[in-house]
């Protein structure tokens, strides 16, 4: 084995580097000669964040929940979790805060008589304006009874939620007080990657804690209607809702999620971006709820191979259409399957979840201009866009309980299919699997999958379907005939333990 033996610095060295002269060690340049002048500094020293603590602190919140439980709250031993640390338990408990994955009516919190209000969580907010208006994420207040705000100078409040949008996880409570400290909003497309960022929060309970990082990444994609902000800024649960502060001392995010394996903060954070969340604010202040535009196409990637076999060039860009809804806007407007919609109202869709943020974005009613590729020769095609249906917002908002928590257990969430889907694919009935997830995913299973088949009952529709999961024993595995392109396999989904 080699061995490395370090020397203690020359004392003429230490003395010079002590007093700023310029040696050079082992060939190196020292840094005030010419030629390391000719090269400038690019980054000096490190920001104070004090500045930013004085000038933002006071708008930020934290908002504690409660929520109606059908039983008591559990004892000292918790059904699920015997080997979870005692002391864990009590810090959970403490805060009020949620044990992950512990069943709603099993969650730590002082004993009481059913249907009483117990502590359900912990998170953050804002303050949007002077008047009261707050907004922190939509799975903070999601399912409260009551949500109470606390301000940095400990007053408290009981909140009203004005509304809570769970596709983008904004929402806005309102409080009855004036004179607040409103944060000031900031402009997420001057936000550079590697521009420092702070966050505020209650992370555990703890409330006024400061982190601070840097942006690791923009136009991060990990849901359907928002390019994320991804930082590195240390955000735990609590943090849920706080904001995103950068050196100007602007908000421009929402800490919403973060990527973990354990639960903790492992150095990947996501932030809704703000121009987003303002725009979903606006219209829960006017409306209380969110209107999304819709145009009725199923889409997917352009990959390179496809895009130089279409003519479109060595750049994957575009989103093909895979199917239309008959009697959709875009079927009145003449889109058809194979097109490859390249511009929607002018703007480029540079990949395929563009085109669902941009049509979400645009008001239902309003005439559209759309640019699609097909065979060979681009076209320009006028659509009206439609309002997503409220039914979905109701399957979307529905209880976690019968089939739909069935599916959920397993993975699954999955949709009709159209008309135009069962005779490309020549098949009478079946359910399309819009996402797979957990067990579903760890068994093969992917978007875009069509279920002929689930514990050897045919489906040939949601409805089939769920009823054939109520019968399954969703304490062992079950067996799903899976159609995929012109294939059908079995495929076996095993329960999450």
């Amino acid at each position: 084995m080699r061995s490395w033996h370090f020397k203690p610095l020359h004392a003429a060295v230490l003395s010079a580097v002590l007093l700023g002269g310029a040696v050079a060690v082992g060939g190196h340049v020292p840094l005030g000669s010419a030629q390391a002048q000719s090269n400038p500094v690019l980054v000096q020293g490190l920001p104070d964040f004090s500045p930013l603590v004085d000038a933002v602190g006071p708008s930020v919140v934290n908002i504690r929940t409660m929520e109606k439980v059908s039983s008591s709250g559990a004892g000292a031993d918790f059904p699920g979790f015997p080997g979870m640390d005692p002391d864990m338990l009590e810090f959970f408990r403490r805060f009020g805060l949620p044990v992950p994955g512990l069943p709603r009516q099993q969650r730590p919190g002082p004993q009481g008589d059913e249907g009483e209000d117990q502590p359900s969580g912990v998170g953050s907010g804002f303050i949007l304006s002077a008047d009261g208006f707050i907004m922190t994420n939509a799975h903070v207040v999601d399912g409260a009874s009551e949500v109470i705000v606390t301000l940095p100078d400990k007053r408290e409040f009981k909140a009203k939620l004005i509304g809570a949008d769970k596709r983008t996880d904004v929402a806005v409570v309102k409080i009855d007080a004036k004179g607040l400290p409103a944060v000031k909003i900031g402009d997420v497309n001057r936000l550079k990657v590697g521009e420092w960022v702070m966050a505020i929060g209650s992370p555990f309970g703890l409330e006024n804690t400061v982190t601070a990082g840097i942006v690791s990444a923009k136009q991060r994609d990990t849901g359907d209607y928002l390019p994320f902000i991804q930082t590195d800024v240390a955000i735990n649960p609590g943090n849920s809702g706080g904001p995103l502060i950068n050196m100007r001392g602007e908000v421009v995010g929402i800490n919403s999620q973060i990527y973990s394996r354990s639960g903790g903060f492992m150095g990947i954070s996501f932030a809704i971006p703000m121009d987003e969340a303002i725009r979903v604010s606006d219209q829960l202040r006017a409306t209380g709820k969110v209107s999304r535009g819709r145009i009725g196409v199923q889409i997917g990637p352009v990959n390179k191979e496809i895009a130089e076999s279409l003519g479109l060039g060595s750049k994957a860009s575009g989103a093909v259409v895979s199917a239309v809804e008959p009697d959709s806007p875009a079927a009145k407007a003449g889109v058809q399957p194979g097109d490859v919609i390249t511009q929607f109202n002018g703007t480029k869709i540079d990949k395929v979840s563009d085109l669902p943020r941009l049509v979400g974005n645009t008001k239902p009613g309003s005439k559209a201009a759309l640019t699609v590729f097909r065979r060979g020769k681009e076209q320009q095609l006028s659509i009206v866009v439609a309002d997503v249906p409220a039914d979905e917002t109701q399957v979307a908002q529905a209880a976690d309980s019968g089939p739909a928590a069935n599916a959920k257990t397993l993975g699954l969430r999955v949709t009709e299919l159209t008309a135009a889907q069962k005779k490309a694919l020549d098949v009478s009935g079946g359910v399309r699997v819009a996402e797979a997830t957990g067990p579903a995913a760890r068994a093969g299973m992917r978007e875009g999958d069509v279920i002929l088949a689930i514990a050897n009952t045919e489906v040939a529709s949601v409805k089939d379907f769920e009823a054939a999961l109520t019968r399954a024993d969703q304490r062992k595995p079950v067996n799903v005939l899976v159609r995929r392109d012109e294939w059908a396999q079995y495929l076996l989904i095993r329960p999450q333990k």
